[in-house]
């Protein structure tokens, strides 16, 4: 950036930063089935959206399967919302899982 704006990212806080869009869009389009968990390189809570969308989803005709949908997009609209600072910090070093 130029004279007087904010300092570049670390090229490791620019690589990670660089999949929060695609993790935000995963969230809205396809949250249920975990996608933008595994971008962020969360599995296990990706592993966990999956198996409850789709094995709840059979066992609750459906009902696990939106909720996790709705977890998705709110996680979703919060990555695509927060600043690349706050983004890194709270995914990549606080690893925060939910939310």
């Amino acid at each position: 950036m130029g004279p007087g704006g904010p300092p570049p990212l670390p090229p490791h806080v620019r690589d990670f930063v660089s999949k929060k869009t695609a993790a935000g869009v995963c969230g809205i389009l396809l949250g249920g089935l975990g996608i933008h968990k595994f971008i962020l390189g969360l599995t296990s809570a990706g592993v966990i959206m999956l198996l409850v969308s789709l094995v709840g989803g059979i066992c609750t005709m459906g009902i696990s399967t939106l909720v996790m949908s709705v977890i998705g997009l709110v996680e979703g609209i919060i990555y695509l919302s927060k600043s690349d600072e706050d983004f890194y910090q709270t995914y990549a070093v606080e690893k925060k899982q939910w939310f």
